[in-house]
Parts: C-alpha cells; sequence; structure tokens
C-alpha cells in the first residue's frame, strides 16, 4: 500500500516562504509523475504543479516565478518551496503521484487533471496571514 506524505506546513506572514515536502512510503515514486494541489475552504481542488519522470515542470499561472517543485533524490521527496506568500495561497496542499514510471510524454493537460493521479497524501495546511 502506497501511502503520500505531506509535510511543512504552517502559518506565515505575507511575502514569506515555506518549503513542503512529499515522502512516498511502501514504494519510491522518484520516476513516477507527482504533482501538488490544494483546495482552499469552500473551492474546488486545484492544480498547483507537476513534475513529470523526465523532469518537466508545470505550475499554474499564479504560482509561478514564485514556487518551485524539485526532486530530492537523497531524501525519496518531491518538494515545494513556496516564495512572496499571499493569503490567496491559503489552502491545503495535496501531493499526488502517477503509479506508473516512466510513462510516455507528461503533457500540461495531464499534469492539471486529478484522476491522472494515483495516490494521494492528506494534505498540509498553509496559511498566510495578512
Amino acid at each position: 500500500q502506497v501511502q503520500l506524505i505531506e509535510s511543512g506546513g504552517g502559518l506565515v506572514q505575507t511575502g514569506g516562504s515555506l518549503r513542503l515536502s512529499c515522502v512516498a512510503s511502501g514504494r519510491t515514486l522518484m520516476d513516477n509523475a507527482m504533482g501538488w494541489f490544494r483546495q482552499a475552504p469552500g473551492k474546488e481542488r486545484e492544480f498547483v504543479t507537476g513534475i513529470g519522470w523526465n523532469g518537466v515542470t508545470y505550475y499554474m499561472d499564479s504560482v509561478t516565478g514564485r514556487f518551485t517543485i524539485s526532486r530530492d533524490y537523497a531524501k525519496n521527496t518531491v518538494d515545494l518551496r513556496m516564495n512572496s506568500l499571499k493569503p490567496d495561497d491559503t489552502a491545503v496542499y495535496y501531493c499526488a503521484a502517477q503509479s506508473r514510471k516512466g510513462i510516455g510524454s507528461f503533457r500540461r493537460s495531464d499534469a492539471e487533471t486529478r484522476a491522472f493521479y494515483d495516490y494521494w497524501g492528506q494534505g498540509t495546511q498553509v496559511t498566510v496571514s495578512s
């Protein structure tokens, strides 16, 4: 049974930074497409960023230039570095992973689609105060 475990959430002031990490238990997912989504109260879960097995990355427009997704092969984690945080970034952040390794191409439409991912974490709260 694969479990994704997020960490690193918390409370930060506007303009601050946080680093979220996602680690998989049960197997390594470092050759799998992975993504981060978020869900604010009363809103749908939305795509934030994704990274393909080959390193290609995609970001939602509002976080481009502020957020960075990366893999830490030493720790077997996928990290989300968030800078210049805004109150609108307040949400529960979820890590997601595709179950298949190194599948074909990783298109933006794949990255943005919740159904593309087979595993999900429980989420970590990020709160940005104004």
